[in-house]
């Protein structure tokens, strides 16, 4: 029998609306503070849900705002069914999310299912049983290697740590064993062999669902099912695709008995009238992508190519085309995205120069080749407007729509990211897409919040603040809100047709209602083809389309 959660008249009815909808990503730390402690708050997303109104959205997506000691961004979960009190409480949330509702907009919380914190009940009682327990099975322990155990069972590698494995004395243990941790220490596996686990995240699931959340994003989706056979294969570096191929037989990641635990999920997702959604964070050969994405599992599963796809008319049709091919097999959706809370921001990424290495200019604080700022935003926002208008869903990162630029010159001593402060300081990490939103051109957070920000933010922010950009009709943010709402307007069926052009840098394609996109990626300007223009993330010069310019048009 299908449960059916109090919603308001603002929300649609539609069952499908997940198949098109626009989301956009909340990092609740760094989007709106309430109190004035400099850390952004429930409290601050309610206060802030005109402005996502504003932005003609269907639903935004929270990044964890769970209890945490934050040794990963809020990763780290201590309590799966609660708010951090540093955010605010279970009422605050229920209020943001029957505010949400109320302007149609629906919400996804993201769940970690890969690991706990070491916080968390479960780990501490761990750490204090014997080998062999009921509490250690949840886990993933075993005895060292070396005459005394000293040595990690494995030469597994961890993303924030030289291994995978961390004494349990670090944490007050001792009965001398390791446990298994793919990311910090502070982070310990989850044996999802064990039938406990299992079940506390279906009553993880049920708990938010019955709150009335509409959907889920699945933090790792890939990596909960692992090849712990003894004795453990050898992985002395990260498993990467290259590694695990597309047979579901890697050590960690993308193994094949993770879907049976999907399977269970979508059971419960199925209870709802509508049903609930999900969609997977899966780092995955694109071939494996359609059996997360399965009416069977999860629904839908990110395809992150447009991330690393080079701003090229080939590169972006060729993309288009294997995303919406592989998105046919199981009849899912695709999933369009540019920036995530784990990505430098594509309007940096877009005024570089390609040929640059990213890592090594972070670590130089962005000081070792030049970048053009001007013409990265063009760029980003014309690469906006090309996937806003293919079939399928798109998800947003807030700050895009400002035209926001990583920050690169974060000090050392304020980085909070352990994929700096862990990993032998080669990687600069993610701090730098995490810095707290400019929502005024003044004050002490740029309105951020009444007092500072828990990461420095550049003076150049209050050229990039909602404050000076709802002045300006040709900023990004007036041209995010245009294309968003014209979107929601033309949307219909899920099919694209390519248009021959007379030029390799510019694609052509249209939806089967009329609406044109054309783009002119890094060509010499292009003519406008006949038809009424809908919006252009460029002003044409004497009717011709510039390099970095994407338009919507309908034919007369």
């Amino acid at each position: 029998m299908s449960k059916t959660t109090k919603k308001s008249s603002g929300l649609s009815t539609d069952k499908n609306w997940w198949r098109q909808a626009a989301i956009y990503q909340i990092y609740p730390r760094s989007f709106a503070d309430s109190n004035g402690d400099g850390i952004g708050d429930i409290k601050g997303i309610t206060s802030r849900i005109p402005y996502l109104k504003s932005l003609a959205i269907d639903a935004v997506w929270l990044s964890p705002f769970y209890p945490s000691a934050l040794a990963d961004g809020g990763y780290d979960v201590d309590d799966y069914r609660n708010v951090d009190p540093k955010l605010g409480t279970l009422a605050d949330f229920d209020e943001m999310l029957a505010g949400l509702h109320k302007q149609g907009i629906r919400v996804f919380v993201d769940i970690v299912p890969n690991h706990s914190s070491n916080l968390h009940e479960w780990f501490k009682e761990a750490i204090d049983a014997k080998p062999g327990s009921k509490a250690r099975d949840r886990y993933v322990f075993r005895d060292g290697k070396g005459a005394n155990g000293e040595l990690p069972p494995s030469d597994w590698v961890s993303h924030f740590a030289p291994s995978a494995w961390t004494h349990e004395s670090t944490f007050g243990g001792k009965n001398g064993q390791w446990f298994l941790h793919w990311f910090a220490p502070e982070q310990p596996d989850f044996n999802w062999e064990n039938r406990e686990v299992q079940k506390d995240f279906l009553k993880t699931l049920t708990f938010w669902s019955d709150r009335g959340v509409d959907g889920f994003r699945i933090d790792v989706a890939h990596g909960l099912a692992k090849d712990l056979s003894e004795p453990f294969r050898s992985m002395p570096v990260h498993e990467g695709l290259e590694q695990r191929g597309n047979k579901g037989k890697g050590i960690w990641g993308d193994r094949n008995e993770v879907f049976a635990i999907y399977k269970e999920w979508r059971k419960v997702f199925n209870q709802y009238d509508p049903p609930r959604v999900a969609v997977a964070e899966a780092y995955v050969h694109p071939e494996r992508l359609p059996l997360y994405a399965s009416t069977k599992t999860l629904g839908q599963c990110f395809d992150f190519r447009f991330i690393e796809t080079p701003f090229e008319a080939a590169a972006y049709k060729a993309a288009t085309k294997e995303a919406i091919d592989l998105a046919k097999k199981n009849k899912s959706s695709c999933t369009w995205t540019l920036s995530n809370h784990d990505q430098i921001r594509h309007a940096t990424k877009m005024g570089l120069n390609p040929a640059v290495e990213r890592r090594d200019w972070m670590l130089s604080n962005g000081t070792s080749h030049p970048i053009d700022m001007k013409s990265g935003t063009q760029n980003a926002l014309a690469a906006t407007l090309y996937i806003l208008g293919l079939p399928g869903s798109t998800y947003m990162y807030q700050g895009e729509e400002l035209g926001l630029h990583e920050v690169t010159d974060i000090p050392e001593k304020d980085i909070q990211d352990p994929q700096y402060l862990r990993n032998l300081k080669v990687d600069k990490g993610r701090d730098g897409c995490r810095v707290p939103l400019p929502w005024t051109s003044s004050g002490s957070s740029f309105g951020f919040g009444s007092g500072g920000a828990h990461l420095p933010q550049p003076k150049w922010f209050a050229d990039y603040s909602v404050e000076v950009e709802e002045k300006d009709s040709l900023s990004p943010l007036s041209i995010y809100r245009k294309a968003l709402k014209l979107r929601s307007e033309l949307q219909t069926k899920e099919d694209i047709k390519w248009h021959k052009t007379k030029d390799i840098s510019v694609l052509h394609y249209s939806r089967p209602n009329g609406w044109h996109c054309i783009t002119n990626f890094r060509g010499h300007a292009y003519p406008m083809p006949k038809g009424e223009i809908l919006i252009a993330s460029s002003p044409l010069v004497n009717g011709r389309i510039t390099a970095g310019t994407t338009v919507w048009f309908k034919k007369k």
